[in-house]
């Protein structure tokens, strides 16, 4: 049976975002995930977690500026430091929040620049946020991204981010499966499953509807059939309900919108 985490940057909108583990747990999750935790204080996240019963699976590591359209810095050349600064905030509040993996953004292909160029700065990043966070137990997660919504973003295939974790060669350096980013890229959505799940080098999955990023039951995405050939292969990991909810935006907020959920919880 499928584990649903409730992706609280994108879930539950319509309220403030330290009330929304509250909804998440009274809408019977038990796990969630977010972008980016830092404009509050671990502590306070913590104790709503507690307070709800809820696990911590998953959130971004800092993204350099992300009002100035940054998103990410592990593929940039000169700003190492402030990458590696970033880690140890974000395995900080991994720690604080018995977080067990932080996802780690590619960033954008500098202008003028060339996948190939930045290829070596890439993989001395993230064989270095492996071994840092390796020593708290936690894994890094790399996630290709479609170049629709996030255009010219660093890693879009499943192929190449998997030829990444080769060649950095870190046990706990896995593979966020986004299968919104997949089908949009990549589509054969049941074929790249079975390729890249066994193995363990997947080490968490996300949904959304396409193309329009609603709720899974809403577009071209077969999701129930998915989710049966997850349980076939034995995945026992999270799948992180990363949508922008379409349902109920005028009466009942986000929970309006989870009927899809209801046979699988």
């Amino acid at each position: 049976m499928p584990k649903f985490a409730a992706n609280l940057s994108m879930l539950y909108p319509e309220l403030d975002f330290l009330d929304r583990f509250d909804a998440a747990a009274k809408d019977g999750f038990t796990a969630v995930e977010c972008l980016f935790p830092y404009a509050f204080a671990s502590a306070e996240i913590a104790a709503r977690l507690r307070a709800n019963g809820l696990q911590q699976v998953l959130f971004n590591a800092p993204p350099g500026n992300w009002d100035a359209g940054e998103r990410g810095l592990a593929c940039l050349r000169g700003r190492e430091a402030e990458f590696r600064a970033g880690i140890e905030q974000a395995l900080a509040y991994a720690q604080a929040l018995e977080c067990p993996r932080i996802h780690v953004m590619a960033g954008l292909l500098p202008a003028g620049s060339t996948h190939a160029a930045q290829d070596a700065t890439y993989v001395s990043q993230l064989r270095w946020a492996a071994t840092q966070a390796a020593l708290q137990g936690i894994d890094v997660l790399i996630e290709p991204i479609n170049t629709r919504d996030m255009p010219g973003y660093f890693l879009n295939r499943q192929d190449r981010a998997h030829a990444v974790l080769a060649e950095v060669g870190a046990p706990n350096l896995k593979v966020q499966m986004d299968l919104y980013h997949c089908q949009i890229v990549e589509g054969d959505l049941a074929m790249k499953v079975r390729q890249y799940l066994p193995g363990g080098r997947v080490g968490h999955i996300q949904i959304a509807g396409v193309p329009q990023r609603h709720e899974p039951d809403l577009g071209e995405i077969n999701y129930p059939f998915l989710f049966a050939l997850l349980d076939e292969l034995g995945y026992s990991g999270w799948i992180g309900c990363e949508y922008r909810p379409a349902r109920g935006t005028q009466v009942g907020g986000t929970s309006a919108g989870l009927g899809w959920l209801k046979p699988w919880l």
